[in-house]
């Protein structure tokens, strides 16, 4: 027999305990219904499209089941690291994430980050199962939502930077696009798909003519999508100190709303120099695990940014700690997202209970066939947000029929 929560029971149970955190909240309601669920399978299943897509789905013994999204494009590995997870998660009590999460031990403290991602995946539908126990919305769980919708920012740029016919019709395009977008992001070619000559992959320099080429390609795209959309600078981690001081001095007359990962992933120093000298905003974080990963960027400044991706943190409540120390140190988060339809309403769930967000990535929002692997009644993007469901957990569920014609090759609905 399914059991579930009265949410107003919830809500009284959170109001009475308002002197204590948001985790505590969730653990004072968990408590009640605690032993009464357990798991009883773990199973995952890809998607193919522009990408692949890792779905997850954490049965219980009571009829519910969550489902949560692992890393994709590179997805390698995350099915075989769900599946090696999955003994350990079998019979437990699925209100016990935490607890579950931190039992893996040395399998979450980012020696095995491709393991952390099938965590990840994992974690986050014990969130959507947990929801559904409770009877709530996930950002209820993490400590209650400060916004009901989420800024998304689409990444689709001209054809051509350099040329301002291109930055119309592009302009022109996004403007008329039903989604509503209002802000995007995209980056520069590094090399010049007519030449023979491709950049020198190991070459973190730009030379004067790029930069100029550089700025001259965004002042085009500014002059063309006017001043009432945002646009961010899209890097790949490939600079070095210097030419990235100078990249974000080219970008600085279009005012992005942040230059992103302009510099290898990994914290230095020269990344709180870079902050300093920056005349505009610098975001990064990805590519980041655990709050670890994050500390030394939050704690020294070496962002303005924090940008991470649920996918790779370890799920979302390590993302809520995240987002928390971030918060301590002033510093506002936004979401990478390259993800299916369901990594976007987890991401949704966990940017809604964040204090100081900005905006999310996302790849959907197109109306095709990647937002119709959900059930869903009205655009899932509307004046370039989406809006968080007043469902239990997740706030979504599956299309059959979608999902299965999308299957990767070999694959089966729920394998």
């Amino acid at each position: 027999m399914v059991h579930r929560v009265n949410r107003r029971r919830f809500l009284r149970a959170c109001a009475g305990a308002a002197a204590v955190s948001p985790l505590a909240q969730f653990h004072l309601l968990a408590a009640s219904e605690r032993g009464r669920v357990k798991i009883r399978d773990i199973k995952v299943m890809v998607l193919k499209g522009p990408r692949t897509y890792t779905l997850v789905k954490v049965e219980s013994d009571a009829g519910l089941y969550g489902i949560g999204e692992g890393y994709g494009s590179p997805g390698v590995g995350i099915k075989e690291g769900v599946l090696e997870l999955r003994p350990y998660f079998l019979g437990k009590d699925p209100l016990e994430i935490e607890t579950l999460y931190l039992g893996l031990g040395q399998r979450v403290d980012g020696s095995a980050h491709m393991l952390l991602r099938a965590v990840s995946a994992i974690e986050t539908a014990l969130w959507d199962l947990a929801g559904k126990i409770l009877n709530v919305p996930a950002a209820t769980l993490l400590g209650g939502r400060f916004r009901n919708r989420v800024r998304m920012y689409h990444d689709e740029g001209p054809r051509n930077m350099l040329d301002p016919a291109s930055c119309r019709e592009w302009a022109a395009k996004m403007k008329a696009d039903p989604a509503g977008w209002t802000a995007f992001k995209f980056g520069f070619p590094r090399s010049n798909p007519a030449s023979d000559r491709a950049r020198d992959a190991s070459n973190r320099q730009l030379t004067t003519k790029e930069l100029r080429d550089i700025r001259r390609g965004y002042e085009n795209c500014r002059d063309a999508i006017g001043w009432d959309y945002d646009i961010i600078v899209h890097c790949h981690w490939e600079y070095d100190l210097r030419t990235a001081i100078q990249l974000a001095e080219a970008v600085e007359p279009i005012k992005p709303l942040w230059l992103e990962d302009p510099m290898p992933p990994d914290f230095s120093n020269a990344w709180v120099r870079l902050v300093r000298a920056s005349p505009v905003p610098i975001g990064t974080g990805e590519n980041l695990a655990r709050r670890q990963g994050f500390a030394d960027f939050l704690l020294n400044k070496g962002c303005d940014i924090a940008q991470l991706d649920v996918r790779n943190t370890g799920g979302l409540l390590e993302s809520k700690k995240i987002a928390d120390l971030a918060d301590m140190c002033l510093i506002p988060m936004c979401a990478h997202n390259t993800g299916s339809v369901v990594c976007n309403y987890a991401t949704l769930q966990w940017a809604c209970a964040v204090r100081d967000f900005l905006a999310a990535e996302t790849v959907i929002g197109r109306r095709d066939w990647m937002d119709d692997v959900i059930l869903h009644d009205g655009p899932i993007v509307q004046n370039g947000h989406m809006t968080l469901p007043d469902k239990p957990g997740l706030g979504i569920e599956l299309n059959p029929d979608v999902v299965r014609a999308h299957l990767a090759p070999g694959e089966t609905w729920w394998g």
